[in-house]
């Protein structure tokens, strides 16, 4: 089951591995599953399940971004988090 979902799912090991640029696949990624939640509401036959559907991923999606950058951040400029919190002596500035 899980080698099925991945060679589905994950883009390292479906074909849009052959595909160099990372960031490309990751667009080519999300198109598909916008294009599967099209799909998906349609074939329930109501607009309205397309609207939520299309929020309730735009919502996760932003929950995601918001995660990476944090932890991309916290990667490549720690600093930017040492202001955060309480001081050297343990009082807030």
């Amino acid at each position: 089951m899980i080698t099925v979902y991945n060679l589905v799912m994950d883009s390292r090991h479906n074909p849009l591995s052959h595909v160099p640029d990372t960031n490309t696949r990751h667009l080519v990624m999300q198109v598909l599953a916008w294009m599967w939640c099209i799909v998906f509401s349609m074939w329930m036959g109501s607009i309205f399940v397309f609207g939520v559907s299309a929020a309730i991923h735009a919502l996760l999606l932003a929950g995601v971004f918001v995660t990476v950058g944090v932890f991309e951040t916290a990667k490549r400029s720690p600093v930017y988090f040492g202001g955060l919190g309480r001081a050297n002596g343990g009082e807030h500035e």
